[in-house]
């Protein structure tokens, strides 16, 4: 009689564990997300912004169409990484501000962080001017699409030289849920792009 109570007890934990592991399975896993490219014209109009006549249409045209949403390395990764759309070479002390190119599509109560990416930051000390970009899920409403800009710098003490080709991965970007205080009420809207929220 006892072991038989004994293994329906054992049993159940059994199943309240299963159960605890794929609902927190299902939580932490769900898809949130969207990462995808802005509009050719959006891109182009900002890379022109941003760089003046460095680049061509033609050129620019290319770039856009060489682009890839970013992507994990591995399944264990955190990070979506990044790649940079043109090449760039950065010396110690030098800034650069990239449009990606890419948006996210973000449900409610979520926030897109991005980093620097480890190696780069080990190697070079290439850092993000704002340390963390956070890329909010009501920035792709934007009247920019939510465009993603990522400006870094080069704080080498070494005086080393950062090289970028196209396509190489620069930063990475974390998707980590958020709350709000019990007594929040806003209820305004975004409607600029990139430091619109300071007006």
């Amino acid at each position: 009689m006892i072991a038989t109570f004994n293994s329906i007890l054992l049993i159940i934990a059994i199943a309240l564990i299963l159960v605890h592991y794929f609902l927190d399975k299902s939580e932490n896993n769900r898809d949130i997300a969207i990462l995808k490219k802005v509009t050719k014209d959006q891109f182009i109009n900002d890379m022109k912004a941003t760089f003046g006549t460095k680049y061509d249409y033609q050129q620019l045209s290319d770039y856009y169409d060489l682009l890839k949403p970013p992507t994990r390395a591995t399944k264990g990764s955190a990070g979506y990484d990044f790649e940079s759309p043109i090449s760039f070479e950065l010396k110690s002390g030098e800034t650069i501000k990239i449009p990606t190119g890419i948006r996210a599509v973000i449900d409610e109560n979520w926030v897109l962080k991005i980093y620097s990416r480890s190696s780069l930051g080990f190697k070079y000390r290439l850092w993000l001017d704002n340390l963390t970009g956070i890329i909010d899920s009501d920035y792709s409403n934007s009247d920019n699409e939510g465009h993603i800009f990522i400006k870094v710098t080069n704080n080498s003490l070494e005086d080393k030289i950062v090289r970028i080709n196209r396509g190489d991965k620069f930063a990475q970007g974390i998707f980590v849920q958020y709350g709000t205080v019990i007594d929040d009420d806003v209820v305004e809207e975004r409607n600029g792009g990139f430091g619109s929220t300071n007006k």
